[in-house]
């Protein structure tokens, strides 16, 4: 397959052509390396190939969170996102995944991961964490006591 240079008896090097938005979708030099991207209406790059024959696709939410990828090596994760844009949940081709939950701060107050490992916290309201326990059985108490508690 010929290059878009070689189709067009290019001489001038690199070639770089740019979309509306002023992305770069192609560029290639004079030995023939070469590249292409393809872009959403955000500006990300959802796709990418290249001379090497190396290629990866993306998706991303209404936030330009990055929700999808995958590559020609066959590697691929996923990930959603609260609505305050924090990653609640992760997978990949390796068969890890993780999730997690945030409090109204964006404090982390859970985390557990397909490899066994947990851990919850609480916070004070100075974004403090003053409790913390863990599947290894470490408890970190350091809430208020209540007068009763002496």
């Amino acid at each position: 397959m010929k290059t878009i240079a070689q189709q067009l008896k290019v001489t001038n090097f690199p070639i770089e052509i740019k979309d509306s938005n002023n992305n770069e979708i192609y560029f290639e030099d004079s030995n023939g390396i070469w590249y292409k991207r393809e872009f959403d209406s955000n500006n990300n790059v959802i796709y990418y190939e290249n001379s090497d024959g190396y290629w990866y696709k993306r998706e991303f939410d209404s936030n330009n969170n990055e929700i999808y990828f995958e590559n020609g090596d066959g590697d691929w994760y996923k990930q959603e996102y609260d609505s305050n844009n924090n990653r609640i949940y992760s997978e990949n081709s390796a068969g890890y995944w993780y999730k997690q939950e945030f409090n109204s701060n964006n404090n982390k107050i859970y985390f557990e991961s397909s490899n066994g490992y947990w851990y919850k916290r609480e916070y004070d309201s100075n974004n403090n964490i003053i409790y913390s326990e863990n599947g290894n059985g470490t408890i970190i108490d350091n809430r208020p006591k209540s007068p009763c508690e002496g």
